[in-house]
């Protein structure tokens, strides 16, 4: 699947019944392009994974609840990307840890392995972690903030977020030196 083509699935999936994560998701989708320099072969597969990242939360997916999985399955289900992009979308910011809140880590973990591509999994956090949900670019502890904000501190999504937010912080300074060295 092409970016143009992730863009595509993902506004028919989002743009309607969700038009704030159809933003995020195009603001993801050009933080990914703005990384195109320290990817090389995997400027595509990163672009695509961030614009595609969130479509399980999009009503027609909805299967478990957990968007990561639902996204993931959706895409594996209907051939809709290449393997990497698909374990990107189901393991997006940390999911793992989420999934562990929800009781669905080993499902997971399990169907979708945590790709080894580490700068490109750290490059996925980074875009995620740093567009707010009007796709605007923020900093990952006003990202993290917010998300709290949002759902509360002991939500599941609250109680992830604080578990994940050391773990954001580095995946996003990974990204930010691969940035600093490359230019």
């Amino acid at each position: 699947m092409s970016p143009d083509q992730a863009f595509e699935l993902s506004r028919s999936l989002l743009a309607e019944p969700l038009p704030r994560r159809w933003a995020h998701s195009q603001g993801v989708a050009a933080a990914a392009r703005r990384l195109a320099p320290i990817l090389g072969d995997h400027a595509d597969v990163l672009v695509t994974a961030a614009v595609l990242h969130d479509i399980g939360y999009s009503p027609t997916l909805v299967s478990t609840g957990f968007h990561p999985l639902d996204g993931a399955r959706f895409l594996r289900a209907h051939g809709q990307a290449e393997e990497l992009v698909v374990r990107l979308v189901a393991n997006h910011s940390f999911a793992l840890l989420e999934a562990e809140e929800r009781g669905l880590r080993e499902t997971l973990e399990a169907e979708f392995p945590l790709p080894e591509q580490g700068a490109l999994v750290d490059a996925l956090v980074y875009c995620d972690m740093t567009t707010t949900p009007t796709g605007e670019p923020t900093s990952h502890d006003e990202r993290i903030a917010e998300i709290i904000g949002r759902y509360g501190p002991e939500s599941v999504v609250g109680r992830f977020i604080r578990r994940a937010e050391p773990e954001i912080g580095r995946a996003v300074e990974r990204t930010e030196s691969r940035l600093t060295g490359r230019r």
